[in-house]
């Protein structure tokens, strides 16, 4: 099984990628996190934002492959809090399916890619810029991955 976050946009800070990097490599083989970016559209002072989200969801969803169980990333998604998230990776682990986590651009998610997740989580009600999104997404996921392998990184209640 792959966890595949698929993320609109690129050129991120080194220090987004150094972390991704750290927590992907901390994964096991059988349950692997990669990323995959997406170019965004170009947005200026007249750009059609309508269009350009529509552009990014449909190249979000090329990316999934097929039989994936794809997750949107979305404000107004469901909260997990990591024992949840772990209990959520065990179902996709038994399931052998691969896992697809979807982040839009600034406008969100086209709503193709809404209507294509199987699920909608949100990370906060609060706005997180999209660099740390990943990291979040990437630290939680080694997070839940060490609950069920009783590793000693996670110390929750």
């Amino acid at each position: 099984m792959q966890i595949l976050l698929v993320a609109v946009g690129r050129r991120m800070p080194q220090w987004v990628d150094d972390a991704f990097a750290d927590y992907a490599r901390r994964m096991p083989r059988y349950c692997s996190l990669k990323l995959i970016e997406i170019n965004a559209g170009k947005r200026g002072k007249n750009a059609d934002i309508t269009r350009i989200n529509r552009e990014e969801g449909e190249r979000l969803l090329e990316a999934v492959p097929a039989g994936s169980r794809v997750i949107a990333l979305e404000r107004t998604g469901k909260q997990k809090n990591t024992e949840q998230l772990a209990e959520s990776m065990e179902k996709w682990l038994e399931g052998g399916h691969d896992v697809v986590l979807l982040v839009g651009g600034p406008e969100g998610l086209s709503k193709a890619c809404l209507d294509r997740a199987d699920e909608c989580w949100s990370l906060s009600k609060m706005t997180i810029a999209h660099p740390l999104v990943r990291v979040v997404l990437a630290e939680q996921i080694y997070r839940a991955w060490s609950i069920i392998a009783n590793l000693p990184y996670h110390r929750g209640e």
